[in-house]
């Protein structure tokens, strides 16, 4: 059976398989119900290899295995399989956030956060910096960030970036202002991002770049940490997106020194005129 590598890798982002599980399993769907032996043949999966890759298809929720000699395999319908693989999603996602909840109180957090703290005492300010790959990536770093925050929060952003930003920001911002943290924040307003602009007002200052065609995309908390994005948000693909975080002092008050000037020439969001 010849199966496009095309509609393979297709198989494997969409469901989370390596390529072996998506060949036997396609060889499956082709018969209803085959051995282990017969799909190995039919997918060109080694033997030795096969029974695994059954049983992580059976534990997956992808196949059922019949009982008998010799064991044979039922493909369900795919429309079926999509429902258990999301269910399992969520089941196994409650669980590993039950047990993470769990380890804030564990004494192994306590020895790891130990080590960590140890470890930076010797760590030479510019060794702490890194590039991070992918949006998602990033929002995950920047909330962390915020979380951290104990002064000041300042973000610049794109009008898209508004939009995505807070809606992975927003709980943590909203904690951060709860903590008496400054919160700032400059965009382009536009119809497509004023109702999130006026939500965030609620928390923050937020100001307009438009007039001024300031395009930056970067972050600073507390004039100590520093991330910035290094494309263009309007043509990478979010997994392409890369930015730079850095925490020093030096560094993030200089920036904030020079933001500092431009956020004098933006507009307040009051002064605003834009139809929804």
């Amino acid at each position: 059976m010849i199966i496009r590598d095309e509609f393979l890798g297709r198989l494997r982002k969409i469901f989370d398989l390596n390529l072996y599980e998506a060949k036997v399993w396609t060889a499956l769907l082709s018969r209803g119900v085959s051995t282990a032996g017969e799909l190995s043949n039919i997918s060109d999966v080694p033997r030795s290899r096969t029974y695994d890759i059954l049983e992580s298809l059976e534990k997956k929720g992808f196949i059922v295995m019949k009982i008998g000699k010799p064991i044979k395999f039922v493909a369900l319908k795919p429309v079926e399989v999509v429902e258990r693989v999301k269910r399992n999603l969520v089941v196994n996602a409650h669980e590993k956030s039950k047990r993470l909840d769990e380890l804030k109180s564990d004494e192994v957090l306590s020895e790891l956060s130990a080590l960590f703290d140890n470890g930076v005492k010797f760590v030479e300010p510019s060794d702490l910096s890194g590039s991070l790959r992918g949006r998602q990536n990033m929002y995950n770093h920047l909330d962390m960030m915020i979380r951290g925050a104990e002064k000041v929060i300042t973000i610049a952003t794109t009008a898209d970036g508004l939009n995505r930003k807070m809606e992975a920001l927003l709980p943590g911002l909203e904690k951060a202002k709860r903590r008496g943290c400054v919160i700032r924040v400059a965009a382009p307003i536009t119809e497509g991002n004023i109702k999130i602009a006026r939500q965030i007002a609620k928390i923050a200052e937020v100001r307009d770049t438009s007039q001024k065609s300031f395009n930056g995309r970067f972050s600073i908390v507390d004039s100590e940490q520093l991330m910035f994005m290094l494309t263009n948000d309007s043509t990478v693909h979010p997994n392409y997106d890369v930015a730079v975080w850095i925490s020093t002092d030096f560094f993030a008050k200089v920036m904030e020194q020079m933001f500092e000037l431009a956020w004098q020439e933006f507009r307040p969001l009051s002064k605003v005129k834009v139809r929804e």
